[in-house]
């Protein structure tokens, strides 16, 4: 059984669910699964996802696990662990199946505060899988050995980062070495995004919100004021806590002209998921400057499939202009040798409740290709923001 714990996500799934229950509790979503290799699969693969999704009903949060996320996650109130506790994934909801051409197709449809909770164990099933059926054989001596140097150059050069990587990890047993191999020896690492792992190994659970969040809000609120509203819904949620705004949904030309003074003061910093991240410096350090704002009071998270040299490269280049980060994934938990699966499970669909008719979600990207959405739907978005 590859999920057996509901702690085995990411952190800000469960924020991203709590703030869809106080705001939105009645909007309903999908989450479309997309293999960007267009990998070939078995039926013997199709029938071992969906033997290990019908066992994600018997997960349930222990009172270990409620415990745990009510002592470190303050901003969270306990009536959402209390809830949490009854939560079900429920395996019929999750459409499977492989289309004519022998592509992964996988739906999952409900309320958006528990279909959010959906997505990450799904693509840790999907990559764990696939790795089964393709026959790759690791050795966890062999994969903590290409780990060691990567330790050394954050504590050499005192480079922060927190490990981002379950959802394309190589498996839950290879996640789970790298960590404890960080704990015991990477003096910068500030935390990891499973709750599990970070309630097993005494670690900080790291995360604040995703895309998702904000093609919700441009969907049904229109692009041009989906950043604004998003981080301002943010905040009425969160009171300043989780204060790491994420930039490139609809490109960060877009977000960081709508970034608000009081926004950029309220808010940390700023994540960065795409595009060039040198000329990212650049410009939020110099709409900080527009705004009166100390850059160096804030910070800049870089977690767009990240390796260790590049990160030093971005630390140098930030070095006394701006603070910075890494969130590192793939590199940490599916460094084994083997090309890890380049899948991803996004929200495509969306209303505010079930009476509103389904309304397409998207998402735009500073890397050329990697729009998400029907061209239609993508060029109407360009367009609004007056990007083409």
């Amino acid at each position: 059984m590859i999920i057996t714990n509901i702690l085995d996500t990411d952190l800000y799934k469960f924020t991203t669910s709590y703030a869809y229950i106080k705001l939105f509790p009645y909007a309903m979503g999908t989450f479309s699964f997309n293999d960007r290799e267009n990998t070939v699969y078995s039926d013997e693969f199709l029938q071992a996802v969906r033997h290990e999704v019908d066992k994600l009903s018997e997960v349930r949060l222990t009172s270990e696990e409620r415990d745990f996320m009510m002592q470190h996650c303050r901003f969270i109130p306990p009536v959402y662990w209390e809830w949490l506790a009854s939560f079900r994934f429920e395996p019929a909801k999750i459409k499977i199946s492989l289309d004519e051409n022998r592509r992964l197709q996988m739906e999952v449809a409900d309320y958006l505060y528990k279909v959010t909770l959906y997505e990450v164990p799904l693509l840790a099933i999907v990559s764990e899988v696939k790795n089964k059926f393709e026959r790759h054989e690791v050795d966890i001596e062999q994969v903590l050995q290409r780990l060691a140097p990567k330790i050394e150059l954050s504590n050499v050069h005192g480079m922060p980062f927190s490990e981002f990587g379950t959802r394309r990890r190589f498996s839950k047993q290879v996640h789970e070495a790298v960590i404890k191999q960080l704990k015991k020896d990477a003096r910068y690492c500030t935390g990891t995004s499973n709750c599990y792992l970070a309630m097993k190994y005494n670690m900080r659970p790291m995360g604040t919100h995703p895309h998702e969040w904000f093609m919700f809000h441009g969907a049904q609120f229109g692009y041009k004021h989906a950043n604004y509203m998003a981080l301002e819904n943010w905040v009425n949620v969160y009171d300043g806590d989780l204060g790491t705004a994420l930039s490139d949904t609809y490109t960060s030309e877009s977000f960081l002209s709508n970034f608000s003074r009081k926004q950029a003061k309220l808010f940390d910093g700023v994540r960065c998921d795409s595009g060039d991240e040198f000329s990212f410096v650049d410009q939020l350090i110099e709409r900080y400057q527009e705004l009166g704002i100390d850059p160096t009071t804030k910070t800049i998270i870089f977690s767009n499939a990240l390796d260790f040299p590049k990160a030093l490269e971005l630390y140098q280049y930030c070095a006394g202009r701006i603070r910075c980060s890494f969130g590192i994934g793939t590199n940490l938990t599916n460094d084994t040798g083997y090309k890890p699966a380049n899948i991803v499970m996004k929200l495509t669909k969306c209303k505010m409740n079930q009476n509103q008719q389904w309304r397409e979600c998207i998402k735009l990207s500073d890397d050329l290709g990697k729009h998400l959405g029907s061209n239609s739907e993508v060029e109407a978005c360009l367009h609004e923001l007056r990007l083409i």
